[in-house]
């Protein structure tokens, strides 16, 4: 839960996500489930000459088994609150 709940604090951020076929979208982050699954609004392509074929494309769904990284603007992380969160997390584990 850790990880969902922090990537709804990025809902309205823009991100990259690189996908495991190779292919990387930035877009704004529209909204994230709990099985990380993404939307995306006003996405490019990084690599557009080698995917023309995505280039029209302006909104998406992602799967969040299809994801390999996501990309965040490093001013949106806040890494004490993450460090605090993981804290406790595992200590609730226990």
């Amino acid at each position: 839960m850790l990880f969902f709940s922090f990537f709804k604090t990025l809902v309205g951020k823009e991100i990259a996500v690189e996908l495991k076929n190779e292919v990387t979208l930035r877009g704004t982050l529209h909204s994230v489930d709990q099985y990380l699954n993404v939307k995306l609004t006003d996405i490019s392509v990084e690599d557009a000459e080698r995917f023309p074929q995505l280039a029209a494309i302006k909104n998406c769904f992602i799967r969040g088994s299809a994801i390999r990284y996501v990309q965040i603007p490093k001013d949106e992380v806040d890494v004490e609150l993450l460090q605090d969160a993981a804290r406790k997390e595992h200590a609730g584990g226990k």
